[in-house]
């Protein structure tokens, strides 16, 4: 791979930024787009083995979720190659594109790959790919067809299962941990969804096969609050759900979650985080995070820049991380995994077994319920 030039600059001078947004290509940036160095390997060095564009979902960072573990894979790469990244915060659907040709159209630094993060950019990215041929792109969440767009999606079903069945199993007995407690009259359970479409169908469709897997009669309750950046429509809808019986709340939702875990603690009741760990993201709610859905965006950004790096890149492909791959995985809460049973996470454990070994189909969407 030919080594190309990154001047520095200082400060945010020079951004080719839209208005209200944050971050974006630099013309002799340096390396983040908001004033702050992302060196990695490249240092102060004036060069790099590769420059590295990344266009976050909206919601932004800070999220403690999707858009910070794609951060944290970016990071990683900065920290074992010579890579130099620039980062882009769109906050509406309508501004991917424009990030996308920002970092695919520029000359100083030219950018090696372009990580497109989201399943809401591919629209922009089938428009934008085609245009610039000789730039790389990687795209999470869903997968573009064309010779220079390396895409990774993953088995959200399978982890959501696993978190599902914890849900059916512990709203099923009397449990109480941290600041939270399962009510002892019904056996009732929740999912907050962001905005609803095929991929956080996924996410509800694991969960409530996981739920039914514990056995007996435990009702679901589910809704879309529309948004992947809205805290208090999603306290909104999970205080709705918990003064109407829910023990437990998956959300899939983004920072929308954040209100999922601040109604839990107002509530009494327990949550369930996505993503990333976020009993440690978000600790200030780990009193009431039993577990969360842990999703390896993070492996997917560094393994595309690993590519790159290292003259490996695959365009045209589609690379699937589920359970099998460690893609996905369930992670107990850090304040509460003490407090759940031995027999709870052996039965959580037989049936990841069982999914990576065929014996259990996980169902990929909720009409296939």
């Amino acid at each position: 791979m030919d080594r190309r030039t990154f001047l520095k600059g200082t400060g945010a001078a020079g951004v080719v930024g839209l208005a209200g947004c944050t971050g974006g290509p630099t013309e002799g940036g340096d390396g983040n787009g908001d004033g702050n160095s992302s060196d990695g390997g490249g240092g102060g060095s004036g060069s790099a083995e590769a420059n590295v564009g990344v266009v976050y979902a909206t919601g932004g960072l800070g999220d403690g979720s999707f858009n910070d573990q794609a951060k944290a894979g970016a990071e990683r790469a900065t920290d074992e190659f010579d890579v130099d990244y620039e980062e882009a915060q769109p906050s509406e659907v309508s501004e991917f594109a424009n990030y996308q040709q920002q970092f695919a159209g520029s000359t100083n630094p030219e950018y090696d790959l372009i990580c497109c993060i989201g399943y809401l950019q591919e629209d922009a990215l089938s428009e934008t790919a085609p245009d610039y041929e000789d730039r790389n792109f990687m795209l999470v969440d869903s997968a573009v067809e064309e010779p220079n767009v390396s895409s990774y999606v993953f088995g959200e079903e399978q982890g959501s299962f696993l978190v599902g069945h914890l849900a059916g199993l512990l709203t099923t007995r009397e449990f109480e941990a941290g600041a939270g407690a399962t009510q002892s009259d019904a056996a009732n359970v929740g999912f907050v969804g962001g905005e609803e479409g095929s991929l956080i169908g996924k996410f509800e469709a694991g969960y409530r096969a996981g739920v039914a897997r514990a056995g007996g009669d435990i009702e679901v309750q589910r809704t879309y609050v529309g948004s992947f950046n809205d805290p208090a429509g999603g306290k909104e809808a999970a205080l709705a759900m918990y003064n109407d019986g829910a023990d437990v709340i998956y959300h899939a939702a983004g920072n929308t979650g954040t209100g999922v875990f601040q109604a839990a603690q107002e509530a009494g009741r327990f949550a369930i985080g996505v993503d990333q760990d976020q009993s440690k993201t978000k600790s200030g709610y780990a009193d009431v995070i039993l577990a969360s859905m842990v999703k390896r965006v993070d492996t997917a950004v560094y393994t595309s820049i690993e590519n790159v790096v290292n003259g490996e890149f695959e365009g045209g492909s589609t690379t699937t991380l589920g359970l099998e791959q460690e893609g996905v995985s369930i992670e107990y809460g850090q304040e509460l995994e003490g407090e759940i049973s031995g027999d709870v996470k052996s039965e959580i454990e037989a049936s990841q077994k069982a999914i990576v070994d065929g014996d259990v189909s996980v169902p990929s969407s909720p009409d296939e319920l």
